[in-house]
C-alpha cells in the first residue's frame, strides 16, 4: 500500500532547516533503504509544506517516521496527516489497473 505524509511548515522552517536537515535525511535514507520511504521534498513557491511518499504494509510505518523526524519534535512541522494513496496508473502503481481494449 502507498502512503502519502503531508507536513505543513511553520513560517520560520527554512531559517530553522539547518540545523536539523542532516538528522532529518538520515532518517529518510535509513527508511528508503528498507523499501519504505520512496519520494520526498519540500513543496516550493511558497515553501510551506512538504509531501513524502511511502510504501508499506501499514501507516504505522509512517507513524514511526514522523515520531523520529526532528523536523517535528523540533516545531518545524506545525501539523502532519497521513493518507493512503490509492496508485492505479504508471509502472510504479501499488495495483495498475489498465483500459480495456
Amino acid at each position: 500500500m502507498h502512503y502519502v505524509l503531508m507536513y505543513d511548515y511553520a513560517p520560520d522552517y527554512l531559517a530553522r532547516r539547518a540545523e536539523f536537515r542532516d538528522e532529518h535525511l538520515q532518517l529518510a535514507w535509513e527508511s528508503h533503504g528498507r523499501g519504505e520511504f520512496q519520494l520526498g521534498g519540500v513543496l516550493a513557491e511558497p515553501v510551506d509544506s512538504a509531501l513524502l511518499w511511502f510504501k508499506a504494509e501499514s501507516a504505522a510505518v509512517v507513524e514511526q517516521f514522523v515520531a523520529r523526524d526532528p523536523y517535528v519534535k523540533h516545531g518545524l512541522v506545525l501539523n502532519w496527516r497521513i493518507r493512503p494513496w490509492m496508485t492505479v496508473a504508471g509502472t510504479l502503481a501499488d495495483a495498475p489497473i489498465y483500459p480495456v481494449q
